[in-house]
C-alpha cells in the first residue's frame, strides 16, 4: 500500500505542484472538516479516540470523493491534493487534542 501511495504521489499530473494556492485550499477545507465533525462527535460526548476516528474518515471520505470527482471532470486525480487534505486533518487532529 505505501508504495503504491509513493507511486501515485510521484507521477502526479503535469502542472501538479506541491506548493500552490490549490494546495492551501485542500489543507483548510481538510482542517476545517476534521474540526467540524470532531467537535459534533464531542458534543454528543464520543470519546476523544473515536471523535478523531470519525473525524478522520469523515475529512479522507471528503478529499477522496473531491479527487473521484476530480477525476471525472476537468481535472486528474491527485495524490498531492490528498497529502495536503492528511496534513490540513493531521494538524486539525494535533490542535482539537490539546484543547478542552
Amino acid at each position: 500500500m505505501i508504495l503504491s501511495l509513493l507511486a501515485a504521489v510521484t507521477l502526479g499530473a503535469p502542472g501538479d505542484r506541491w506548493f500552490a494556492p490549490d494546495k492551501l485550499k485542500h489543507f483548510f477545507v481538510s482542517a476545517f472538516v476534521q474540526s467540524v465533525v470532531y467537535s459534533a462527535a464531542r458534543a454528543t460526548r464520543a470519546a476523544i479516540r473515536t471523535a478523531l476516528y470519525l473525524a478522520s474518515a469523515a475529512t479522507l471520505t471528503v478529499g477522496v470523493g473531491k479527487e473521484i470527482r476530480d477525476r471525472h471532470t476537468a481535472s486528474d486525480f491527485s495524490a498531492k491534493d490528498l497529502t495536503w487534505d492528511v496534513l490540513g486533518g493531521a494538524a486539525a487532529s494535533l490542535v482539537l487534542t490539546r484543547t478542552r
